[in-house]
């Protein structure tokens, strides 16, 4: 069965690059443009992992991951913040928020999926 990820992103060209990187590479991509759609994509399709950018129009990517780990329906599922603050001390308070992992934009095209491939074993290791 094909991994499913949902990308939560309001930047079409970064939501259109990671969704062409991802399904390039076999997965089952689901997106949304705002935190309230991908808590709702993320409750219809419990993806096995959620890209979430950090700087969204309304709620941001912290207070909507905050809110799906409040949500006992998918609050088990992987959150990989993925954004451009690569400021000192960004990384610390995504993972205080409840993200499992942390990726910066720009992406580098060539070991993107990798990356994803391995949060994704990593996830599936603690569950078992």
């Amino acid at each position: 069965m094909k991994e499913r990820i949902l990308v939560i992103e309001d930047n079409e060209l970064n939501r259109e690059l990671v969704t062409d990187l991802l399904e390039a590479s076999g997965f089952i991509v689901y997106q949304a443009r705002e935190a309230e759609e991908g808590l709702r994509l993320a409750r219809e399709h419990l993806p096995e992992l959620v890209l979430m950018d950090l700087s969204l129009p309304g709620m941001d990517g912290l207070a909507a991951t905050r809110a799906l780990r409040e949500d006992h329906a998918i609050r088990h599922l992987t959150v990989i913040a993925l954004t451009a603050h690569a400021m000192k001390g960004d990384e610390q308070t995504a993972l205080q928020a409840g993200c499992d992992g942390y990726l910066t934009k720009p992406i580098d095209t060539r070991t993107f999926t990798g990356k994803i491939r391995d949060f994704i074993s990593l996830a599936k290791a603690q569950t078992t």
